[in-house]
This record gives structure tokens, C-alpha cells and sequence, in this order.
């Protein structure tokens, strides 16, 4: 009989899934997992362009005025490109109005042009744009610092309860737990009242000392599983300690956990900032931050709104800016996350495996037609080709 080859019903040769299964495949083949990583991410557009984005906020922030901060009596001062700082008053102009115009002569606006104030100056006469920029500087410091700090303490924290369990993992979880019950934005007004003087740097620290416990839960339940693993026996039996099996094998496999949820709890942390500036219990005068700008002109909300676009607009973008290249490489990061492909890749690849499967039912009839016990032709009729040729007993018998 014909030797048709028989499909399973997922496996049909026009599988859509199939199809998206080996694009992938053929997509990551002979690619390490950093790469695999790379090539998942930059396809991710949003996570591109706020990276673009953020980028050009904190070139722009730190760039534009220098940097001027102290840290426990340690000043450090270096000048920018901008013709003002955030603590000059230069004479007013144009009413203390933005001088910014993104509106061409020929629309009927006054061309597009800079100006000396962009973004305009405030009551005292303050260039809103360098005190913009400084509130910036201030922020961004603030959310990093606060980033580094709550990921290496919740990250450990997390990795050890997990990893060891027992006694450990209760003193650990029950400590976290009481972290947890308190308030982070109680305590950053009650610790940065006494601290909001010694600058942006010392609120950061104290604001991380607390803002570790979510990430540590998350750790620790991805360690929980990948201690189980192979290759945490491998190396338990090849002689590894404990502190290398955990810094070596483990956490590099939970490092997308890690990562993703450090940008979103850097992205909470400059909106905790800015909260507690506009209440008045982080960023200190001299000083300023972004919550402290809005907080500082809230009296001039309807006679000068300029005052609270900027300072608003900067903290929705670059709290955006984070959440996206999260979400990017939440996308990159886990292997669960599908890209969908192109109705045209789509298609060559389900008309490849169309004629990829007409070719094996092809040659399994062929090779039925060629078998000398087989009496079937292609035809469905005898083979009389066959019957007609003499044996050899016959032969012999003549």
C-alpha cells in the first residue's frame, strides 16, 4: 500500500503555530542568551525611544547648569552651558512669560525661537528653565541612589531567605514584614525633615533603607524554585559553596525579576520624591527638586501656570520613560513573551511547511509505487509489469 505519512492534529503542515515557533527558532539560532536578550529588547519601540528620551533629559539636566552638590560638608561645583543658574535673578522680560515660540511666522505666530527665559521666570525673577533643570538633576539623583540602594538590599535579603529557608527565612520575612507595615512616604517626611537640609543624596539613602521589601518577597520566591534546579546540584556536588552557588548560579537566572522590578521601583521612587517635596519634607531650601518647584509656586497657579507645566511635564516623562524600558525588558527578559510576526514571514513560512510536507507525501508514494511485493501502481491498479515478468522457477521448469 501507499506509504502516506499521517499528521497529528496539532501538527498540521499549516499550522499557524508552527509556523511562528520555527520563525522564532530560526530568529535566536546560534545566539547566546545576552543576545537573545539585546535582539528582544531593541525591538521593543517604546523602550527605545524613552530610552532616547531619558537620555536626552539627563544629558540636557546635568549639562545645562553643572553640578553643584554637598554631601556632609563635601561641595562639589562644576559649570554649565546655560547663561543662568538656578539661583540668579536677571531682569525680568516679557512679563516673566516663557520666551519659547514653536509657532512659525507663517501660521501667524512669532517664529520659532528661544529665547533668553524658555521656559519663563518665576515671582522673584528666577530663570525657570535652570531651576527646572536643577530640580531635574535633583530627581534623577534621587531615584537612582534610591534604586541601587533598595535592589542590593532586597536582592540579598531575598536571595538568602530563599536560598537557605529554615530559621533564616523566618527571621528575614518576619523583619521584612514589619518594613513593610510602615508607611515609606511616614517615613520619608519624618527622616527627611532632619535630613532634607544635607541635600538630595542623604534623602536617597534614607528613602532606599526602606523602599527594598517588595523587591526581596519577588527575589525570594524566584530563588525558591531555581534552588531546586539541576544545576544548583551540580554545583552543590562539584564542591561550590553556598555564597558562590547564590552569587554565581542563582541570582545571574533571576537577574529579569531583578531588573525589571528595579525600574519600576526607581520610577515609584521619583514620584515618592516629589511627594514629599510638595509636602515639604524632602528637598530643602537652598536646594530645590522638582515636587519643591511645584510646591514653591502653587500660589501662582492661576496668574502664572507656566510655573507648574514644566516641572510637571519632566516628572511625567521620565517616570513614563522607566516604566517603558521595564516593560521592555520585562518583554526581553521573559521567554514567555511571543513576538507576533509579519503577515508575510507569516505566510512564507506556513507555504514552506506546505511544501515541505507535499514533497513527503510525494516520496512516500513513490517509494510504495518502486516495492516489488507492493501491488498497488499510483493508479490503484495492478502492477501487471510485475506478473507478467518470468520467475525463476519458471525458467528452471522450462
Amino acid at each position: 500500500m501507499t506509504n502516506n505519512p499521517t499528521f497529528e492534529p496539532d501538527h498540521t503542515p499549516g499550522s499557524v503555530t508552527d509556523a511562528e515557533n520555527n520563525l522564532e527558532l530560526k530568529e535566536v539560532e546560534g545566539l547566546s542568551q545576552g543576545q537573545i536578550v539585546r535582539r528582544r529588547f531593541f525591538r521593543h519601540r517604546g523602550a527605545l525611544v524613552s530610552m532616547v528620551v531619558l537620555a536626552f533629559i539627563i544629558i540636557t539636566a546635568f549639562s545645562s547648569v553643572g553640578l553643584s552638590f554637598s554631601f556632609f560638608g563635601i561641595d562639589v561645583r562644576t559649570p554649565g552651558w546655560w547663561q543662568w543658574n538656578w539661583t540668579q535673578i536677571p531682569d525680568p522680560q516679557n512679563g516673566g512669560a516663557p520666551t519659547l515660540s514653536l509657532v512659525p511666522e507663517f501660521l501667524g505666530g512669532e517664529g520659532i525661537r528661544f529665547g533668553d527665559h524658555p521656559f519663563g521666570q518665576d515671582e522673584v525673577g528666577r530663570d525657570i528653565f535652570a531651576v527646572v533643570m536643577r530640580g531635574t538633576q535633583q530627581s534623577i539623583v534621587i531615584m537612582v541612589v534610591v534604586g541601587v540602594i533598595a535592589v542590593s538590599i532586597g536582592t540579598v535579603i531575598g536571595a538568602v531567605s530563599g536560598f537557605f529557608r529554615g530559621w533564616r527565612d523566618s527571621v528575614l520575612m518576619r523583619f521584612t514584614d514589619i518594613i513593610i507595615t510602615i508607611p515609606v512616604i511616614v517615613v520619608g517626611a519624618v527622616v527627611g525633615k532632619a535630613v532634607g537640609n544635607q541635600g538630595a543624596l542623604a534623602l536617597a539613602i534614607v528613602l532606599g533603607l526602606f523602599a527594598w521589601t517588595g523587591l526581596a518577597r519577588l527575589v525570594r520566591a524566584e530563588v525558591l524554585s531555581l534552588r531546586e534546579r539541576e544545576f544548583v546540584d551540580a554545583a552543590r556536588v562539584a564542591g561550590a559553596s553556598n555564597r558562590r552557588i547564590i552569587f554565581k548560579h542563582v541570582l545571574p537566572n533571576a537577574i529579569g525579576v531583578i531588573i525589571v522590578n528595579a525600574t519600576l521601583l526607581m520610577a515609584a521612587a521619583i514620584l515618592l520624591e516629589t511627594a514629599l517635596s510638595f509636602l515639604g519634607f524632602g528637598v530643602q531650601s537652598p536646594d530645590t527638586s522638582l515636587g519643591k518647584i511645584i510646591s514653591d509656586n502653587q500660589a501662582a497657579f492661576a496668574t502664572r501656570p507656566w510655573l507648574f507645566w514644566w516641572p510637571g511635564v519632566f516628572i511625567i516623562a521620565i517616570a513614563l520613560c522607566i516604566n517603558f524600558i521595564g516593560d521592555g525588558l520585562r518583554d526581553a527578559f521573559d521567554p514567555r513573551q511571543k513576538r507576533l510576526p509579519s503577515a508575510r514571514a507569516l505566510a512564507r513560512a506556513t507555504a514552506n511547511r506546505n511544501d515541505l510536507a507535499r514533497a513527503e507525501v510525494l516520496v512516500g508514494t513513490r517509494g510504495g509505487d518502486t516495492q516489488v511485493d507492493g501491488d498497488v501502481t499510483p493508479g490503484g491498479a495492478p502492477d501487471r509489469r510485475e506478473d507478467d515478468r518470468p520467475t525463476h522457477g519458471s525458467r528452471g521448469d522450462a
